[in-house]
């Protein structure tokens, strides 16, 4: 679909914590807000329903695929505000018991679940005292994934994607980018926003950031600075740190101009 109308689109920050009802009331709180507010695309976050104090945790409170708590509010959320919403990423079951998929699930303004994408790119990290190593807990996905939604065609990702242009590449031309995330602070500070831009910028699109911000309760502390980014690598809107909305005005026109004026997609010859 080519829109041709501007819409309001919503990247909601976060800050879990490790009860998953906690975190559901808060990002219904959130959702309803940012559609008070006109929006009627509206993303959450990376790890969005829960922030274990073990990375186990979410295994233990996992989905089967199309069943469960945190799946029946996304569509009941999306339904009852009349938006698309976007769940950052929800812990589905998979072969392996002690891993579960890290899946971003896309709802239609009816609470029909339209996309289902499973991160493919998993985030390891050896640097000072941080460790990470999310492959010990998650299986990771193996098909890239965009759909045509009445926004344009959206390519879905999640957080350490975003280093991985050619997932990008593969799914281009697309009108937006989704990357709901939670960057840790060291790597946020130096990678995020770059990052963010570069993908826009290359792709001429649309980036919806929605991000973890702040101090979690096992400890952790999250970068923040949900944004969106226009096609032409400009941030329109950002959030710093601590819950809340960021908005922004998407007019596929200014798009459809940049991309007349500079066919970087057209010019490509591999």
């Amino acid at each position: 679909m080519n829109p041709t109308a501007s819409f309001r689109a919503a990247a909601i920050q976060m800050v879990s914590t490790p009860v998953v009802g906690e975190n559901l009331a808060e990002a219904g709180k959130l959702v309803a807000r940012a559609a008070a507010e006109g929006a009627k695309l509206v993303a959450l976050p990376e790890y969005f329903c829960i922030f274990g104090m073990r990375d186990g945790d979410k295994v233990a409170v996992r989905e089967q695929d199309g069943s469960g708590p945190i799946q029946d509010f996304l569509a009941e959320t999306a339904a009852r505000r009349e938006v698309w919403l976007v769940g950052g990423s929800v812990p589905l079951a998979c072969a392996d018991p002690n891993r579960v998929r890290n899946s971003c699930l896309v709802y239609d303004a009816g609470g029909k679940r339209v996309a289902r994408y499973d991160k493919i790119h998993l985030f390891g990290l050896e640097l000072g005292d941080e460790r990470f190593n999310e492959s010990r807990t998650i299986e990771p996905g193996s098909e890239p994934k965009a759909i045509d939604t009445p926004f344009g065609r959206i390519a879905l990702s999640v957080c350490y994607d975003v280093r991985f242009p050619e997932l990008y590449r593969a799914l281009a031309p697309m009108d937006i980018i989704l990357v709901p995330s939670a960057f840790t602070a060291t790597t946020g500070r130096a990678h995020w926003e770059t990052l963010l831009r570069a993908r826009a910028i290359e792709n001429l699109a649309w980036v919806i950031a929605p991000a973890q911000g702040g101090r979690h309760v096992n400890g952790r502390q999250t970068h923040g600075h949900s944004m969106i980014v226009d096609p032409w690598g400009k941030v329109v809107a950002e959030r710093a740190a601590e819950p809340g909305v960021v908005l922004a005005d998407i007019d596929p026109g200014f798009q459809q101009r940049m991309r007349a004026s500079l066919p970087v997609l057209e010019h490509r010859r591999i």
